[in-house]
This record gives C-alpha cells, sequence and structure tokens, in this order.
C-alpha cells in the first residue's frame, strides 16, 4: 500500500497509526484492558516502520517506533531539578503515625483533614519533565537536587508516554514516578546471569536501578521496567487542588497510576490500610516495601511546607522484612546451559513471604565459603525483593558438631569432566563442548550468525534433533542428511534440501568462525581472529601454551587461561577431530591483497553514524586488520565521527588526532579494496 502513496497520504496515514498504536498501548499497559489482539497490534507496528523507513522525514521524537533508538550515549549528563525531589520521614509503628497526624493538625488547627494512602513501590524515583505534551527529558532522583539524564532508557518503558494525551496540554509538566522491575521480570533477569556465571542483582530496586543507569537504551529496554507516577514537580498552568486529583488527572494524561489508592479521614483508618497492605504484598506482581500517606489537600501541603530533607505533609509507613528459620538438608549442583556450576541449598519447607520455600540458591563457591553454610545448619533465609529466597546466615549458635561443611565438585555433575574456575572469576564452570547439560546451548551457539552462521538451523530443529538423540555434539551436525531432516515435524523436502546445504556450505568458513562456534570462555569474533591469523590453524592453537598465547597483543591471561583449559579437555578434542573428519576447515587461509590494510590502526567511535551501525563498523575495521578501542589517546590513529559526538570528539580535537567523518571513513574502506557484505 505505502509503494503508491503520496507524501501527503503517507504522513495522514503515519499520524494516524501513532494515535492508534498509543491508544493501544494506553490499553494495554496502563488500563490493562486490551481491545485488540497482540498479531493486530504488530501489524500496526510494522505498516508503521515500513511507512517510516520509505519516508523518514516523517519519524519523530514521539513515534512509538523510537522508544528504543539511537547510539549508546558517552556518559552521564547531570540535570538539576526545579523543584527538589525530597525523601520521605519514616514511620515503623503506629504510634509513629498518630505523631504524625498530630503535628499536621497542630499546624492546620480547624481544618478538616484528609489522607491519601498509596503503596510504596520499591524501585527508583525518577522525573519526567514535558513540554507542550512532547516528554522532552527523563532524569533519575540522584541527590534530591541534581539527578542523571535518562531520556532516552526512560523511553524505553511502555507505560511512560511519549505524548500526553490531550488536546491541551500544559506548557511545562514535570511528572514524577517510580520506575520498578516486576518481579518475574527479575527472576528471568537473574536466571539469564546467573547461567552466564554472572553476577545476580541483589533485589528488583538495584536491577531497576542498574538498567535505568545503562548507557545503551537497548540494554535497558531488555529488563522489562514498568513505571507509575505519584505526583508532580514543576509544572505551569493549572493543576487540580487535591493530590487525589491529581492522580486523576495524571491517568487521564495517559500515565499509569496505582490503582490501591485509598483516602481517609482518620489516622486509625490509615494504620489499618498499611497493615492490610503488609499482609497482602506477597500477592502484587511488584515489590513495595511500606505505603505513602499524603496530606491530600494541596493548598494544606504548601502551607505545611517541607524540612531540607522531607516535606512535612508525607510520611512512608515501612513494612518489617519477613525472615524465617529452617534447616539446610542439602546442597546439590545444577549446570546451566552455559556451563556454570551452580549450588542449591535443599531446606526443610517453611512458609516465608506468602509462599512455602524449599530450596534457596546459593550462586557460587565464595558465597557458602564466605557464609559458611553448612548441610545440617539452622538459617535464616528471606525472600530477596519478595522474590528469589536467600539464605541470610546460619545459626552458628545451634550447631551441634554433625553440620557438614560443604565442598565444590571437581568433575561436572552431568557429564564427569573436571570442571575449572578461572583466575577472578566466581564462576566454577564445565568446559566440555559436549557436556549434555549444556548441548542445547552450544549448539545454537555453533550455528548462529557469529560463529558457523548455518541458516535454518534454528531452537526449532535443534530441539528435535536433541529430542530425537540424533545429535550429540556439533560435530554430528555434519552427518545429518535430507532423510534425518525429513523425520522432523514440519520439515519438508525444499527445507531438507536447504539444511543439508547450509551446513555443507559451513565447512568452507574461515577459521575464525570455527573458534568462534567452539564457544571457548572470552573470546569472541575479535579474539578469534587474531588466534586465527597467528596461528594459521586449529592444530597450531591446540598446542600453543599459555605463554605463547599471552605474547599476541591483544590477548590477555584471562583469553590465554581459557584457550588452554578448553583445548586441555579430552572431550573437546574429539570434537575437532570428528570435525576435521567430517571436512570443516581447519586452516586460516589467505583472503587476498589488501585484506589488511588497517593492521596496526587504532580506531575510535564516537556519535551516530548514518550507513552503519557501530557495531558494522567495528567489524569492518576488525575485518581489514584494524582495532577498535573505547577511549581516545595519543595512540589513537582516527576518531571516526557521526552525528552528535560526544567528549571523545573533543579529546580527539585536543591531542590532533585525525578526524573521520563518515564520508571519509567510507573512502578509507574503498581504499582498502575490501568487499563488504
Amino acid at each position: 500500500m505505502s509503494s503508491v502513496m503520496s507524501f501527503d497520504e503517507a504522513r495522514a496515514r503515519v499520524e494516524e497509526l501513532r494515535r492508534e498504536i498509543e491508544y493501544h498501548n494506553y490499553r494495554y499497559y496502563v488500563e490493562d484492558d486490551p481491545v485488540i489482539t497482540d498479531a493486530e497490534f504488530d501489524a500496526l507496528m510494522r505498516e508503521l516502520q515500513e511507512l517510516e523507513k520509505k519516508w523518514p522525514e516523517l519519524v519523530t521524537p514521539d513515534s512509538p517506533t523510537q522508544r528504543v533508538g539511537g547510539q549508546p550515549r558517552e556518559g552521564m549528563v547531570p540535570v538539576s531539578h526545579r523543584v527538589p525531589m525530597l525523601s520521605l520521614a519514616n514511620a515503623f509503628e503506629e504510634g509513629e503515625l498518630k505523631d504524625f497526624d498530630r503535628r499536621v493538625r497542630a499546624a492546620l488547627p480547624g481544618e478538616e483533614i484528609a489522607y491519601v494512602v498509596e503503596l510504596k513501590i520499591d524501585g527508583l524515583a525518577v522525573s519526567l519533565v514535558y513540554e507542550n505534551g512532547l516528554l522532552v527529558q527523563g532524569a533519575t532522583r540522584g541527590d534530591g537536587q541534581t539527578g542523571e539524564e535518562i531520556t532516552a532508557n526512560l523511553r524505553t518503558i511502555p507505560t511512560v508516554p511519549l505524548r500526553l494525551r490531550t488536546d491541551n496540554p500544559p506548557p511545562v509538566l514535570e511528572v514524577r514516578g517510580e520506575a520498578y522491575m516486576p518481579k518475574k521480570a527479575f527472576a528471568d533477569l537473574n536466571t539469564r546471569r546467573e547461567e552466564k556465571g554472572e553476577s545476580v542483582f541483589a533485589n528488583p530496586r538495584n536491577a531497576a536501578a542498574g538498567s535505568l543507569r545503562q548507557l545503551d537504551p537497548k540494554v535497558t529496554a531488555a529488563r522489562h521496567l514498568d513505571l507509575m507516577v505519584y505526583g508532580l514537580g514543576y509544572y505551569e498552568g493549572e493543576i487540580p487542588a487535591t493530590h487525589t486529583g491529581v492522580l486523576r488527572w495524571l491517568r487521564e494524561l495517559g500515565f499509569k497510576v496505582n490503582p490501591h489508592v485509598k483516602r481517609f479521614f482518620s489516622i486509625g483508618d490509615v494504620y489499618e490500610y498499611c497493615t492490610h497492605w503488609e499482609q497482602r504484598r506477597f500477592e502484587l506482581p511488584y515489590v513495595i516495601d511500606g505505603m505513602v500517606i499524603k496530606v491530600d489537600n494541596l493548598a494544606h501541603q504548601r502551607l505545611l511546607g517541607a524540612t531540607l530533607k522531607s516535606p512535612r505533609w508525607a510520611i512512608a509507613y515501612k513494612f518489617q522484612a519477613e525472615q524465617a528459620e529452617t534447616t539446610v538438608e542439602d546442597i546439590i549442583i545444577r549446570v546451566g546451559r552455559t556451563g556454570v556450576l551452580t549450588p542449591t541449598a535443599v531446606l526443610k519447607p517453611v512458609k516465608v513471604a506468602g509462599s512455602t520455600v524449599s530450596r534457596a540458591v546459593l550462586h557460587n563457591e565464595d558465597i557458602i565459603k564466605e557464609k559458611d553454610i553448612r548441610i545440617g545448619d539452622t538459617v535464616v533465609i528471606h525472600k530477596a525483593g519478595d522474590v528469589i529466597p536467600e539464605i541470610i546466615r546460619p545459626r552458628a549458635d545451634l550447631r551441634t558438631g554433625d553440620e557438614k561443611v560443604f565442598h565444590f565438585p571437581e568433575n561436572c555433575p552431568a557429564c564427569r569432566s573436571r570442571v575449572v574456575r578461572e583466575k577472578g572469576e566466581v564462576a566454577v564452570r564445565c568446559t566440555n563442548i559436549s557436556c549434555p547439560a549444556r548441548l542445547r546451548e552450544n549448539l545454537l551457539h555453533f550455528v548462529s550468525r557469529d560463529a558457523m552462521d548455518i541458516v535454518g538451523l534454528g531452537p526449532a530443529v535443534i530441539d528435535q534433533l536433541l529430542a530425537r538423540d540424533m545429535v550429540k555434539d556439533p560435530a554430528d551436525l555434519y552427518l545429518l542428511d535430507e532423510d534425518d531432516f525429513l523425520k522432523l515435524e514440519r520439515v519438508g523436502p525444499k527445507s531438507a534440501e536447504n539444511l543439508v546445504t547450509a551446513i555443507a556450505k559451513s565447512k568452507e568458513n574461515p577459521l575464525s568462525r570455527l573458534i568462534v562456534g567452539l564457544g571457548i570462555h572470552h573470546v569472541g569474533a575479535r579474539a578469534a581472529r587474531l588466534l586465527a591469523g597467528h596461528f594459521g590453524s586449529i592444530k597450531r592453537l591446540m598446542q600453543a601454551g599459555y605463554e605463547e598465547l599471552t605474547a599476541i597483543d591483544e590477548i590477555g591471561p584471562k583469553i590465554a587461561e581459557s584457550v588452554r583449559n578448553f583445548f586441555d579437555r579430552d572431550q573437546n578434542r574429539e570434537v575437532i577431530a570428528k570435525l576435521e573428519a567430517a571436512g570443516v576447515n581447519m586452516v586460516e587461509r589467505q583472503t587476498g591483497a589488501g585484506s589488511q590494510a588497517l593492521a596496526g590502526k587504532t580506531f575510535v567511535l564516537t556519535g551516530a553514524l548514518e550507513t552503519f551501525t557501530r557495531s558494522e563498523a567495528k567489524n569492518i575495521i576488525e575485518r581489514l586488520g584494524g582495532k577498535v578501542t573505547s577511549s581516545v589517546s595519543k595512540k589513537t590513529d582516527y576518531v571516526i565521527v557521526g552525528e552528535n559526538p560526544g567528549s571523545k570528539y573533543q579529546k580527539a580535537v585536543q591531542l590532533g588526532v585525525k578526524i573521520l567523518h563518515e564520508s571519509d571513513f567510507k573512502s578509507l574502506i574503498m581504499e582498502s579494496g575490501a568487499i563488504l557484505d
């Protein structure tokens, strides 16, 4: 349809699509009442994306397609809050709430006092500034006076309106809210990090804060944050006279407001509502650590004022942390899909934070030693972020002498091969490429685009091959024929033929791709190219010692240790022998004159490029023998500058480093004789 549209017709359709998509976003994320299917919504988004791709001049900052866009930022920029973002004073018992009520009534004699009580979400306070209805700035609370600019990251949150839902927006409106990570998103994130051997977040609040401070908005978008608003900061124009009126108004403007907001005239009723939610908080899909009580009348709020630290018209009632005691009956080891060995405590079942807990992940060997957790111990547990069972500490005073110190296994429980723990890491790993516990992940990595690039061999096919016991290592893929693939569901003759062709084609890949495909810890595309170029064959690489590896520029101790740990395993050597027997290329072939035209040159990228993504530009430079670093120094040969360059550009100018604009970079590539696919 877009191919026959005029520009004016496209503009009208784009505006219509944006209104429709934002309406459905509002119904889905704010009202929790969608009126179309996900497939119908996706079709609207695809149509808008196609129109904006054909007419890029129609792209605007408030388009739904711009929730995740642009290049990573150079660093955090400070933002001064026009109205300070104060913290709240805390109350922990009914008497402290009554003291707060007495102070309010003493300051407002004869006035009818109404209180608004809201759930206190455990997240990160943020500020959203709108000018004439358009989101122009987002910032963290910081120290209350100065925060950090995080507009691009906040745009990735679906419940943040990019444009207010009104035809008459106020000239300036600063909205304040709590960005948070739902419990499910927190649990999923920690599971992914643990499987990679990365440190886990202690609670959803830390996870949300870390996600919002990412320099790359795409990382933030992948964390699935949410946001609820709770009030105003600076504003110009008319607003409602009460806090409850403000919340209703904000909801009408398109913001997500917590539904569990109630108004009371008695501090006794306020306390009852607080205790009600203290008992029910674990039923919520997000973490709350208390309740917030505010004087409802905004004129009363202004009369009450604030101290240097907190408003006099509001207070937080904090919940008591819920803990329980139980017994560690055993400690078992689970092998994750990336080969990381994770210890888990088997507990005598106990109820905590609304559910029965019988296991607690101990994460790694160091935590067991630091906390001195033993089999048979009585331990104090809680749920980190009301989600993940965690042992806080053992009750050493209750030990009888029968407790057993746990020793981490030296062999993988799944395949019995020897495990390794590399220097500077907490993760203990199985490095056997054929380990059944990590085989699926290894196969998916082996066939991926950055590795052997076997088109068509996706998760659906891999899962069927594993379920039918047709592959036990990556080399078995090269033994499959069309008849084997025809045994799988939804694989027809043409698909089977294409899969066999793609597998055969991958045999001719450069050696560096095979090295990437082996999945050696720390060895990515750049390191693989360096190793392939230096040693020239997989045989020479397998024979290389630690000192020979670290003698290569850019190959440090971590990579060298990983390479040696990998090739020291008999199982891995056997898989490589099978790959060689199947005809997979095992040597580095010369790629023609001029292919290393940028050898010895160091580049830094800054700003947004039009023709390439930053990753694509980096890959091109490395394919031509160059090196890309993150900081500018006197050793830098070129700084490639795109749109809106950051401080790296200024430093390059100061140091006299040669500046290349995108057109200059393209010319340099062409001069090298490279063919860019």
